[in-house]
């Protein structure tokens, strides 16, 4: 009798072909993710020649969406979303809300059940949070304020489509599954069950988990074993999930998020990230081959208008409702349109939003094969979106007086009040950035009571500043009249505490065009910018790695010197 070595046909397929699609996906300047999905659909029963086993597939999908909702957990930040909560909330919610309700009257159209239809519009409601950070991280905007604002919304999203993974098991017979089993008890029954279930979980996560995991890792860390503490983490957050929704009736994608979410609270968290990257990369793509099998590729043939309407929204109905958005908010024009192209795709909480549908009831495989169409084209054509951000704004710019206007909106912190004391505003240091470095160089300042005004992005920054006294504007330092209002003609120093090379020299010209004699201090992220701009002489670079070399090796000849 031959053994049945399904498991490692499928294995081997998967990655065989995810790899080959992978690269060729990421050499034409595309997301990776969809040479995975493409890879599934070609080892799927859609298409002719191998089909590998979709049920052993769909269960090693399961610890991909474990390890995946864990490494969001584990990446989740308040302070990203804090530090713009006054555009990212509302702005997530309201852009959101209409791209589902845009996705609920399609599905009305297309006679779907009301389930059907909210998991088709939450499911082209939410961005891909690997795809946008991927994407900012290449064009040098994860640290600019369009970026800082980008992933807060982004994190708004991921909380929202969170709720909804928890909520939609036990409404899928309200909201009309093919068995109906729990459509004779009455919604607040439901959902206040679900919810203390879910308090439940999320209590003794945060009083006792808080407690136990940075214990249980340290003890792990004391043995000095690599492979020990890793399969202590990836233990951690399998039996968690798996626990939550054994005894707590939570489903395992949350139960995996809450894992990471508090064992960010650890010490450990960096190292875990670290250690359980290449597993979490192996089982997710996995998860998105999985997936790939389920898409009927033949969706575009037979409903193309369908395909195309989803596709639409998908990219259009975000990019629109976010760019509204945004400039209701009073932002100019190139933040609207960068935030508006990062939200214009979506990804893995689409995915598994339709694999929850499919496994619930609530959408048939055309449903799932129309949500899948969108994502491997909504994410194919971001990058070209992104591409065509700076051109589009010139011609917008060139051609419309309104559009101007936009660009030049009138920000209520771009301008220093006239009751600034008049010791900010000459012999001052200009401070660009007010983040980590920025902050620390500030508390440095006011302890030998060094005037300085701050440029910062970020406004809830700058109200903050004016609240504790501090003169600061708002807007980038790259915009000559932003440092005309930090009265950069007047200053004895300029300090650019951001890692922003791309303006590094618009900043320098403008400062020295208006203030020849003016100081420059750079700070660089890597090397490279290092030995380029301190060969341009813009001004005095500082290199993070290289100043902690030297602050160490001052510390060790100290400790022997003597």
């Amino acid at each position: 009798m031959e053994p049945d070595v399904s498991l490692i046909s499928t294995v081997a397929a998967a990655f065989g072909v995810a790899m080959v699609l992978g690269f060729l996906a990421e050499r034409v300047k595309i997301p990776s993710l969809v040479g995975y999905l493409l890879a599934g659909i070609l080892i799927g029963p859609a298409t002719p020649g191998f089909v590998a086993d979709a049920h052993i597939a769909s269960q090693l999908s399961e610890i991909g969406i474990m390890l995946l909702m864990f490494g969001v957990g584990l990446h989740f930040s308040p302070q990203d979303l804090w530090s713009v909560k006054k555009i990212a909330i509302p702005g997530a919610l309201i852009q959101m809300g209409a791209t589902t309700a845009a996705g609920l009257w399609v599905g009305w159209l297309w006679n779907w059940s009301l389930g059907g239809a909210l998991i088709l519009g939450l499911s082209l409601a939410c961005a891909s949070t690997v795809v946008l950070l991927k994407a900012l991280e290449t064009r040098g905007q994860l640290d600019t304020m369009n970026g800082r604002i980008a992933v807060g919304w982004l994190v708004v999203q991921d909380l929202v489509t969170v709720l909804a993974l928890v909520l939609l098991p036990p409404l899928a017979g309200v909201l009309g599954d093919a068995n109906g089993a729990l459509a004779d008890k009455p919604l607040w029954m439901t959902v206040g069950k679900t919810l203390l279930e879910v308090g439940a979980f999320i209590a003794l996560m945060f009083v006792v988990g808080k407690r136990v995991l940075p214990w249980f890792l340290w003890q792990v860390a004391k043995t000095g074993s690599r492979e020990l503490f890793t399969l202590a983490v990836i233990a951690t957050a399998i039996g968690i999930a798996f626990g939550a929704s054994k005894f707590f009736g939570v489903s395992i994608a949350l139960g995996a998020f809450v894992a990471g979410v508090v064992m960010r609270e650890s010490e450990y968290s960096h190292r875990a990230a670290e250690e359980t990257l290449p597993l979490r990369d192996a089982f997710s793509v996995l998860f998105f081959v999985s997936i790939g099998m389920a898409v009927n590729p033949h969706i575009l043939l037979d409903h193309p208008f369908k395909a195309l309407l989803v596709v639409l929204i998908a990219i259009f109905g975000n990019l629109v409702a976010a760019l509204v958005v945004v400039l209701a908010l009073k932002y100019p024009l190139n933040t609207a349109l960068s935030i508006a192209v990062s939200l214009g795709q979506i990804g893995e909480f689409s995915i598994i939003l339709a694999g929850l549908g499919l496994s619930l009831g609530l959408l048939n495989s055309d449903g799932v094969s129309l949500i899948l169409a969108a994502v491997l084209i909504s994410i194919s054509l971001n990058s070209f979106l992104f591409a065509a951000i700076e051109p589009l704004r010139r011609w917008v710019l060139r051609k419309s007086a309104v559009a101007r206007r936009l660009e030049l909106r009138q920000d209520p912190f771009a301008e220093l009040p006239m009751s600034t004391d008049r010791k900010f505003l000459e012999g001052q240091v200009v401070l660009v950035g007010y983040g980590r470095v920025g902050r620390r160089i500030a508390q440095a300042m006011d302890a030998r009571n060094i005037p300085y005004v701050v440029v910062e992005q970020n406004r809830e920054v700058v109200e903050g500043l004016r609240k504790a006294g501090r003169a600061a504007v708002s807007g980038s330092a790259s915009e000559p009249e932003v440092l005309i209002q930090a009265h950069i003609a007047q200053a004895a120093m300029l300090v650019v505490a951001t890692p922003d090379s791309l303006h590094f020299r618009a900043m320098a010209d403008t400062a020295r065009t208006l203030n020849p004699d003016i100081e420059i201090i750079l700070r660089s992220h890597s090397e490279d910018d290092t030995l380029l701009l301190t060969k341009e002489g813009i001004g005095t670079v500082f290199f993070g790695e290289e100043e902690l070399a030297k602050g160490m090796s001052a510390h060790v000849e100290g400790r022997f010197s003597g």
